[in-house]
């Protein structure tokens, strides 16, 4: 038997680098944020002057920081990428501020996680493109006013609403990114795989764009493990046997939910009766950050309806019972199906 390599996994971010969409044309979806986009760049060229202050907000995974890299393409500008948490005192905010040139755009990722300060030091900024310096403590301590180039900001979150209104309202263009519908991740998966020079049939596609979650991040990561599988059977196409061999592995039903949504799911239906429960008690129960179970569990979740949040807690639907084998008694309490 003639032993079959497994290829060399590549690194992740150097992946999604290589499948990431370079323009408009590439880049599939999110319709009515391109249109909006593309008048707001068009006007700003126009006028000669930068882009707007823009947000996204949206589950992770959606496109932000692709869609981020495509305007400043589209502006002819440079881009500079940080994140909330970074920067923890204003003196980093300043330091990349003072180095940016006329046009250039700053990415701030999770920009929900600003610290006050920095938010507050942000602020005239973005206003009026200037840089509030303190020097000196206490009585003899004074202002100094430093000019800036024209820039734009674009702020990035998985959590519109724990950005205070101050920030939020500096922003000109606000956009919700939404879930892809399976022909958009079906298309999307079918550019990945021209670029990862693999074949994939039309039945395969489409079996990966329907377990994608609606999410392009996800949806790649399964063609990529599809990729591997293929490979290391000595095929040169993934066909829909492939794929469901894959996913089997992995563990992804035909929802696209993973066992730790199915974890998840249980968890109330089990040892909370179906809900309602609280979610830093489902996080303790889970051992799970409630940060991760509400950013990326159960936005998913919600969106097939499997999943209620309530002024109580969080509840499991019908249609969640029933995907899990399980009904709801007349007493409120679940059982299994034989």
């Amino acid at each position: 038997m003639t032993d079959v390599k497994i290829p060399e996994q590549e690194s992740e971010d150097i992946i999604i680098q290589t499948l990431r969409a370079a323009s408009w044309t590439e880049f599939i979806g999110q319709d009515v944020v391109k249109k909006t986009l593309s008048i707001s760049i068009k006007a700003a060229q126009n006028r000669e002057e930068s882009l707007e202050h823009l947000l996204f907000y949206g589950p992770p995974g959606l496109g932000k920081t692709t869609l981020s890299h495509i305007i400043a393409k589209e502006m002819g500008a440079n881009i500079r990428i940080t994140s909330g948490p970074a920067l923890e005192r204003s003196g980093d905010l300043a330091a990349i501020l003072t180095n940016l040139n006329e046009g250039d755009i700053l990415f701030i990722d999770e920009i929900h996680r600003l610290n006050k300060v920095v938010e507050e030091t942000l602020y005239p900024a973005m206003e009026d493109f200037a840089l509030d310096i303190v020097v000196g403590k206490g009585p003899s301590a004074r202002t100094l006013r430093m000019d800036l180039p024209k820039f734009t900001i674009i702020g990035a979150t998985t959590k519109a609403g724990m950005i205070s209104g101050p920030l939020r309202d500096r922003f000109g263009v606000i956009n919700r990114l939404s879930f892809y519908n399976t022909n958009d991740l079906s298309l999307i998966i079918k550019n990945a795989s021209l670029k990862l020079n693999i074949k994939i049939d039309e039945d395969a596609c489409n079996e990966l764009a329907r377990r994608g979650r609606g999410t392009p991040r996800i949806a790649l990561r399964l063609l990529k493990r599809a990729r591997d599988f293929a490979s290391i059977h000595g095929k040169d196409t993934i066909d829909k046997d492939i794929v469901e061999k894959t996913l089997a592995v992995l563990e992804i039903d035909e929802m696209g939910l993973d066992e730790s949504d199915k974890r998840y799911l249980r968890a109330i239906i089990e040892k909370y009766e179906g809900g309602p429960v609280g979610l830093e008690t489902l996080a303790a129960s889970l051992s799970e950050d409630s940060g991760t179970l509400e950013e990326v569990v159960e936005p998913y979740l919600m969106q097939l309806g499997f999943v209620k949040r309530t002024s109580r807690g969080r509840l499991v639907t019908e249609i969640g019972l029933s995907h899990l084998g399980f009904k709801k008694k007349d007493s409120s309490k679940q059982e299994k199906l034989l």
